[in-house]
């Protein structure tokens, strides 16, 4: 199956998730350090307009990957931006164009396969982060599991994350790798290389 696909079936399973955010939901904690629901969905949306920007051919402009409000709809916000990014993803495809993605790395530019792998292990992860300051962690898990192609591209991709210091702590966008000995599965092994605990709970 190709990553586009994949990365589509990741979007379905993870808007699955926020749709069940409800106004009431937004100050609850979530795995990502010090954020809120709000802040965590903000983060989110702003990353599909990012990656929207750089599939159609925007420059390293960190101003494009701001994050965005989402008012008392995040699941509406989520849907329409993920919607319009993976429009973006085929219009790149067509175009066979790179992506500069300023906020990984040396910004680029990436292959776009590279790119959608990015962006399914942002969209796996991080609905998972929802799901589990929902207290629901383990519907998204099982179904990725039970899904060994999927499972496999969000367990290789997250390997490719750098485990240096360089790249991870408090401060960076992933922790420092926890042992995967103890994962039950590969969405809990990919949780784990991004330094996320399995067994978070608000």
């Amino acid at each position: 199956m190709e990553l586009t696909a994949l990365y589509a079936r990741s979007v379905e399973l993870a808007a699955e998730v926020v749709d069940t955010v409800t106004p009431e939901h937004l100050e609850l904690a979530t795995p990502c350090g010090d954020w809120n629901l709000r802040r965590l969905m903000e983060h989110v949306v702003g990353q599909h307009q990012g990656f929207a920007a750089a599939a159609r051919g925007a420059g390293p402009d960190l101003a494009l990957w701001a994050d965005a409000a989402v008012g008392d709809d995040p699941a509406g916000a989520f849907r329409r931006t993920a919607e319009d990014l993976k429009a973006a993803f085929a219009e790149a495809a067509a175009a066979d164009r790179k992506l500069w993605l300023p906020e990984i790395r040396d910004g680029g530019p990436f292959p776009l396969d590279l790119a959608v792998g990015f962006q399914l292990v942002d969209t796996l992860v991080h609905g998972w982060d929802v799901a589990a300051a929902l207290g629901t962690p383990s519907g998204l898990v099982a179904a990725v599991d039970a899904d060994p192609v999927l499972a496999g591209a969000l367990v290789s991709v997250s390997e490719l994350v750098p485990a240096g210091p360089e790249s991870r702590g408090p401060d960076r966008a992933f922790r420092e790798r926890l042992p995967q000995d103890g994962a039950r599965g590969p969405f809990e092994r990919a949780l784990a290389l991004l330094g996320r605990d399995p067994a978070w709970t608000p």
